[in-house]
């Protein structure tokens, strides 16, 4: 049979930011903060001593140290982010995973209390 194993790893953060963008006055001119999910999927075939595609152990450590680069942080000062959107978060967590996972083919970020996320997919 042919196929191919995806496997799922997530993470939750607490962050606040503002967007300076929206209108004089816009509720979200004011800092805030979400309570934000982080879905991160690798795909591949196991690695034949290990049956793995990635370790999970391996893969939730790279994660506690993303997860403490943004959890009770302001997101607008995070060198590299640019503008807090879910876009940029989703692709920034992609950046500081990437090299160090080959596997890594998308990174989900969620903020479940308003119904909203964002995938982006490494081509």
């Amino acid at each position: 049979m042919a196929g191919r194993f995806h496997i799922v790893k997530e993470f939750g953060f607490e962050a606040a930011h503002s967007f300076g963008h929206k209108p004089a006055g816009h509720e979200n001119t004011r800092v805030h903060g979400h309570s934000f999910r982080v879905e991160v999927a690798l795909a591949g075939e196991p690695e034949p001593t290990t049956g793995c595609v990635v370790d999970f152990e391996i893969l939730t450590v790279a994660l506690n140290a993303v997860r403490e680069k943004l959890d009770h942080h302001f997101l607008n000062d995070l060198p590299g982010l640019g503008i807090p959107s879910l876009e940029n978060l989703a692709k920034w967590i992609a950046g500081q995973l990437a090299p160090r996972f080959p596997a890594l083919r998308s990174v989900t970020v969620r903020r479940p209390s308003l119904g909203e996320s964002c995938r982006y997919d490494l081509i």
